[in-house]
């Protein structure tokens, strides 16, 4: 595993465009802004196991919650995939810095905790600050705990932070 800085995205939503960690600019089908988060639905028509990704932005929570769409034979047996971000607003753009630790959900079985060795290899070579990793260490935490606690389902864990999910195309 190359130790690579938190990947940060940006969301623009006046021009409907999502700028990945790369650089590389995607049109967004879809924005939606809500008292909690926001919500955007996009093609991946490039991507060579995926065929469209579905997330919402949730920054009380410092959480990405998404539902990619699968290219026939690379289907993945999850839900939800959860990224633990910081998540920042300026006006009609939005910005998520990953903070290497990610959740995914099997609703009503079991919610994995991945890529700790990242983030540990991060954090002892600096790359991650200090209050950040605290930040993430706990978001972490805290939603695999809560999701599990709701029987390992992510939208009943939202729901205790008023939080309801949807999921349209466009």
């Amino acid at each position: 595993m190359a130790l690579h800085p938190p990947k940060v995205e940006t969301f623009a939503v006046a021009e409907y465009t999502n700028t990945d960690p790369k650089g590389f600019v995607r049109a967004v089908d879809l924005y939606r802004t809500t008292t909690f988060g926001l919500y955007l639905s996009r093609p991946m028509p490039d991507h060579p196991s995926l065929t469209h990704m579905r997330s919402w932005l949730l920054p009380d929570l410092g959480i990405r919650v998404t539902d990619f769409a699968f290219r026939p034979g690379f289907e993945r047996q999850q839900d939800f995939y959860v990224d633990v971000a910081g998540i920042d607003r300026d006006g009609d753009t939005w910005t998520t810095t990953d903070y290497y630790l990610d959740l995914v959900v099997h609703t009503g079985e079991r919610t994995e905790l991945l890529d700790v060795d990242e983030y540990v290899e991060a954090v002892a070579a600096g790359v991650l600050a200090r209050e950040p990793a605290e930040r993430a260490l706990t978001t972490a935490t805290v939603t695999h705990a809560g999701i599990a606690q709701h029987g390992h389902d992510l939208d009943a864990w939202l729901a205790g932070h008023g939080v309801t999910l949807d999921w349209p195309w466009s």
